[in-house]
């Protein structure tokens, strides 16, 4: 990065050393190729012990900012900041990464390849080869510890490549589409995998298709689309800062409401009406209009699903 340190870091009272507080910060990052902005002013950030979902639409720039945090691409503009300071090449050895293209040599039987990526992490053959099977045996891969990767099914790949993030007691998780090709089994158990990390303090950003298991999981969400950041938030605040719309039921029809002032008809089907008013004042008129024209069944707020939100921001 232009203007970034690649030497050891050092600290002053303003940045104390602690473990337990460290936080990725993404600042106005950047990359262009040639006149098309592929990540556009990105920023957000990712606390410590807190899981951030970060989705979008194929070319929205999710892979590309991933890999400007990990040091694969450099910015165009912008920076990324580890706990206050300029990230380094020592702090990204400290990270735990799952690139979209995977890392797994096919030919390689897991248990080893796994045993020499966690000495790249630091640990020594013994302690890489002891927690590496203690995972994949956990993750029902205890009998494969021999077996070529291309041996293994796809979504045994994913497990074992998901484990090979984690080994090295990673600082940071950063994961692209980690849950893809996992069954309903191993979504559970991945997912409790990164709950153990994010309980011992580890911030994780992970990208993901799965908005429903984004919603599940994450205390925060970012959602990218063209390249910049059109929504940031929890589900909560996500939701709460969606359009007003309410669902009124009737023993009789409500055409009628298409004709009330400041009420935009989304969908009306005989009795029910789906509907977003101006505001609450609006809604408590349709609701007395309602009331007197005849028997109200129902008149309730429509809560947004995350897909629904996601298709408001981010789908032209």
């Amino acid at each position: 990065m232009d203007g970034i340190p690649t030497g050891p870091r050092t600290r002053g009272p303003d940045h104390p050393t602690e473990e337990g507080h460290e936080v990725l910060e993404l600042e106005r990052l950047t990359r262009a190729y040639g006149e098309h902005l592929a990540v556009d002013e990105v920023s957000f950030t990712v606390p410590d012990g807190r899981m951030v979902g970060f989705v979008g639409g194929n070319g929205a720039g999710k892979t590309t900012t991933m890999r400007m945090v990990m040091g694969v691409l450099a910015p165009s503009a912008g920076g990324v900041r580890w706990d206050g300071e300029p990230l380094t090449r020592e702090d990204r050895i400290r990270f735990g990464y799952m690139p979209e293209e995977r890392g797994l040599y096919p030919k390689q039987p897991v248990l080893a390849q796994l045993t020499y990526l966690g000495q790249l992490h630091g640990m020594s053959a013994e302690q890489a080869r002891e927690r590496s099977q203690d995972l994949l045996t956990r993750f029902g891969l205890g009998e494969r510890l021999k077996s070529k990767v291309e041996e293994l099914s796809l979504g045994n790949q994913q497990r074992a490549q998901i484990i090979a993030s984690v080994l090295g007691d990673p600082k940071l998780l950063v994961l692209d589409e980690p849950f893809s090709g996992l069954d309903p089994a191993a979504v559970d158990q991945m997912s409790e995998l990164l709950r153990e990390h994010t309980s011992a303090g580890v911030p994780v950003l992970f990208s993901s298709h799965q908005l429903d298991l984004v919603d599940r999981l994450c205390d925060s969400i970012v959602v990218l689309h063209g390249g910049k950041v059109v929504a940031e938030g929890s589900s909560e605040e996500l939701r709460a800062n969606a359009p007003l719309r309410y669902r009124l039921t009737m023993a009789g029809d409500t055409g009628w409401v298409r004709g009330m002032p400041g009420v935009e008809v989304i969908d009306l089907d005989g009795p029910s009406v789906l509907v977003q008013p101006e505001g609450e004042e609006v809604a408590e008129r349709l609701l007395a209009d309602a009331v007197g024209r005849g028997t109200v069944r129902e008149f309730s707020r429509i809560r947004p699903t995350l897909s629904e939100i996601y298709r408001e921001v981010a789908v032209a």
